[in-house]
């Protein structure tokens, strides 16, 4: 379809403009420059292509629009007000103000109609490759003959700086690798970042061809501030492209209106000021005085795209009360789904292990994981090429085909940062229950998306195996000790690293029917010995008193394999008469948030002579141990050996545990340190 009638199209283009022009310079703080550049392809694919009901912004089966480059968030929040969803003009005037639903950069939880949390670069990108592969991955599921239920688009808005980022990078292989037909880019190539031109920064290679080297279907659009008619022809033809992912290249002036900064990076992340708002205004044909001013045919234009919008949602409520008739036990399971539910019995064929039993935790993770995909069929995820020693594969699941949306293990190759943005987008779309798994080192190339996830209080499950200095050989390269407390700083993310084999089937319980917040669980390469198997169910609590005396002179608190070394210490002290208790502390966040007559109970206040026992750096652990405590850990970087030889070396050992409770002892007895 052509764009017919160029002077409302244009008048409504110039609206998003202006708006975005009047908040940015309202709010004294901001980035107008994309907004103003990228306004003619957002008109065209909301005006003509876009599926979305302004009414219900959480229709199942709408497109997912993703801006990428969130920093030109004023360009969806200006969308959003023509196009009818919850955003007044006050909220235009409230941008970048305290609780606000207009942000600096779009978050979801804040505002209607905002699909992602976007900002860092190209981390929105990534998180479009997850939302189509859910698609995929429920069309599968529950698409039957004559009963298309589930059948969009995921489109993104990226920008040169998203392209540049390697997470996008990463995600746009794995994507051209699974042939994501209903993944449409398109691409703001406007040539300007923060410092300046991309010529400072980004000549050495064509991006257009790198997307189709990828596997990608690729277009042009020379004229992106003028061609419409280019613009959607482009969309469309992205759109009947079923077995490649899409970029639209469109080229774009930066600032596009604006007499003085347009192209430059002037008009990147500051305002125009005011003098250049009316100069941009009258260089639009616009009223400069006019500010926040939407025209009344602009209102009736956009009004009536947005109800022939509705009107293809209406359309659907049709076509999905005909397949509740006609498959009711899948609608039934549908609905569970995109409630996140779990369905009953989902833990009733978990593990179970013997105390004395030695068994690695990763091992028993992954047999538990592996019991509960047998009842939870929407848990969906993989690893970063490491499945053989994470232990995730989920057995007879297949692997995920992006074609059909059959399988649920995704191979995501040596690809961590996308791993976690495309989980972040899998659990964005909804209806599946995402995790992901490599070395717990290798959680640092991981770090922006799980921050994301905490941050939008998405259940994305990590596994991270290689816990330790106790991986052994591979050195310090792959062994861990800063990172448990680097995790443990993030907000709303529960780290659990459990001591034995049933700790571990207790954490993937928590994480499991946790569902506002990612949850990590931290397991060993080694083996290690099944504890008490009644009481391991009581990491639910996050820390508990695992051995030990009602009234104890020293606490021994440890994590993880240093669990047994921990009692096994206590053995020692016991012998000398001391009154010794051990507390498995597996998550510090589930312990925090139990009231403080529990926290209490398990670490009495007067007990002040407390010992912190795990393999990784100190700092922190005054939290619990006070300071009369010592912690016995790790403050500098593995060494390569076999891991009984290093935590010898590194003194994980029960010697060193009595020797540390020995002393705070004294300390405590001599009035404190």
């Amino acid at each position: 379809m052509q764009v017919t009638d160029r002077a409302i199209a244009e008048l409504s283009i110039n609206t998003l403009r202006t708006l975005a022009m009047d908040a940015v310079q309202k709010a004294n703080s901001g980035h107008p420059g994309l907004p103003m550049g990228a306004a003619p392809m957002a008109y065209v694919l909301w005006a003509r292509h876009l599926r979305h009901d302004p009414h219900d912004p959480s229709w199942l089966d709408r497109d997912r629009f993703v801006l990428s480059a969130g920093h030109g968030s004023m360009l969806i929040y200006s969308l959003l007000h023509l196009f009818g969803y919850p955003m007044s003009i006050d909220d235009l005037k409230s941008f970048r103000q305290w609780e606000s639903k207009t942000p600096g950069h779009p978050e979801c939880f804040m505002t209607p109609g905002v699909e992602a949390t976007t900002g860092p670069l190209g981390q929105g990108a990534a998180n479009a490759v997850g939302m189509a592969m859910a698609e995929r991955f429920l069309a599968n599921r529950f698409n039957r003959p004559g009963h298309a239920i589930i059948d969009h688009t995921t489109y993104a808005l990226v920008s040169d700086g998203d392209l540049m980022e390697g997470v996008s990078a990463e995600a746009a292989s794995l994507a051209g690798h699974l042939g994501l037909g209903k993944l449409i880019y398109l691409y703001d190539a406007n040539d300007v970042t923060l410092d300046g031109p991309t010529s400072m920064s980004f000549t050495g290679e064509d991006v257009c061809a790198r997307y189709a080297a990828y596997g990608w279907h690729v277009q042009r659009v020379e004229d992106g501030n003028h061609d419409l008619d280019g613009i959607d022809r482009a969309i469309r033809a992205a759109r009947a492209e079923t077995s490649r992912p899409s970029l639209v290249f469109v080229h774009t002036t930066i600032g596009f209106g604006s007499p003085k900064k347009a192209g430059t990076s002037e008009a990147h992340g500051a305002p125009l000021g005011v003098d250049e708002v009316a100069a941009s205004k009258r260089a639009l044909g616009w009223d400069p005085a006019a500010q926040f001013y939407v025209p009344a045919e602009v209102r009736a234009h956009i009004g009536a795209a947005a109800e022939r919008a509705h009107g293809e949602r209406t359309a659907w409520d049709q076509k999905m009360a005909a397949y509740r008739a006609a498959h009711p036990d899948e609608a039934r399971e549908l609905d569970s789904w995109l409630a996140g539910e779990l369905p009953s019995g989902w833990d009733q064929d978990l593990p179970r292990f013997a105390a004395g039993e030695k068994i690695a935790t990763r091992t028993a993770g992954g047999k538990a994981e592996a019991a509960i995909a047998k009842h939870v069929q929407n848990l969906l995820g993989g690893d970063a090429d490491l499945g053989g020693s994470t232990k995730t594969v989920l057995p007879g699941a297949g692997s995920f085909d992006g074609h059909t949306g059959a399988g649920r293990n995704i191979h995501f190759g040596v690809r961590e940062h996308a791993m976690g943005s495309i989980c972040n987008g899998l659990d964005y779309h909804g209806g599946v229950r995402p995790f992901a798994a490599t070395f717990f080192c290798f959680s640092d190339y991981m770090r922006p998306a799980v921050r994301l996830a905490a941050l939008n209080k998405q259940p994305v499950i990590y596994v991270w195996t290689h816990d330790s200095i106790g991986l052994g050989e591979d050195g310090p390269t792959h062994q861990p000790v800063e990172h448990l407390m680097a995790l443990r700083a993030v907000p709303n993310l529960w780290v659990v690293r459990p001591a034995d084999a049933c700790e571990t089937v207790a954490a993937w319980r928590l994480a499991m029917v946790r569902r506002h917040g990612p949850t990590a669980l931290v397991l060993t390469r080694q083996n290690v010995p099944v504890l008490d198997p009644a009481r391991a169910g009581k990491l639910e609590r996050g820390a508990y008193v695992l051995a030990g005396d009602e009234h104890p002179d020293v606490i021994l608190i440890a994590t993880g394999s240093e669990v047994s070394v921990a009692l096994e210490a206590r053995g020692a002290l016991t012998a000398d008469g001391l009154a010794c208790r051990v507390v498995s502390m597996p998550c510090w966040e589930a312990f925090i948030a139990q009231p403080q007559s529990y926290r209490d109970e398990v670490l009495p206040p007067d007990v002040r002579a407390r010992v912190s026992v795990e393999a990784g750096v100190t700092l922190g652990w005054r939290e619990w141990i006070g300071n009369d405590g010592e912690a016995v850990g790790i403050d500098r970087f593995g060494a390569s050996a076999p891991a009984e030889v290093l935590m010898e070396r590194y003194g994980m050992t029960a010697a060193s545990a009595v020797a540390a409770a020995r002393r705070t002892l004294e300390r405590v007895r001599r009035g404190g340190a």
